[in-house]
């Protein structure tokens, strides 16, 4: 199944600024709330559809309190998130699955929390660089479409 992760920016109290406004609170209600990074929330949905179909409906808070939206769909990658727009583009047939895996945004997880992103290629048959802008304990990687690793 699907999975939503909506990062909140650092000075926002994301399940709070979510679950005290009506529209989201009632577009969240059917699903369990997960939080696998600090300040996050997650959620499972049936379809990939149904992922870009919530982050959708829930725009209008993305655009003021969220830092980030990634889907991870194990019909794409076990292990990589997609961004919000390339998992759109996925779900509009505009990417193959196949064809998300060369650009990647990756974070560092330190104590839950996602830090400082970077940009990473993989090239064909070599092994994707490391993260090195920090020690960290683990990395998040997220599959970004062109205009968003260029950008």
């Amino acid at each position: 199944m699907p999975t939503v992760c909506l990062v909140g920016e650092p000075e926002v109290e994301l399940r709070y600024e979510l679950l005290s406004r009506e529209t989201a609170r009632d577009a969240l209600s059917t699903y369990d709330l997960a939080s696998p990074f600090e300040n996050s929330i997650a959620v499972e949905t049936v379809s990939l559809g149904a992922a870009v179909s919530l982050l959708n409906d829930l725009n209008w808070y993305l655009v003021r309190f969220v830092e980030e939206a990634f889907v991870k769909d194990p019909s794409v990658s076990g292990e990589e998130w997609l961004s919000r727009r390339l998992a759109t583009d996925v779900r509009n047939d505009d990417v193959r699955p196949e064809e998300t895996d060369r650009l990647l945004k990756v974070f560092g997880l330190e104590e839950g929390e996602l830090v400082e992103p970077m940009f990473l290629a993989r090239s064909d048959g070599a092994a994707l660089p490391e993260y090195d802008l920090r020690d960290v304990e683990e990395t998040v990687r997220v599959r970004v479409t062109e205009g968003e690793f260029e950008g």
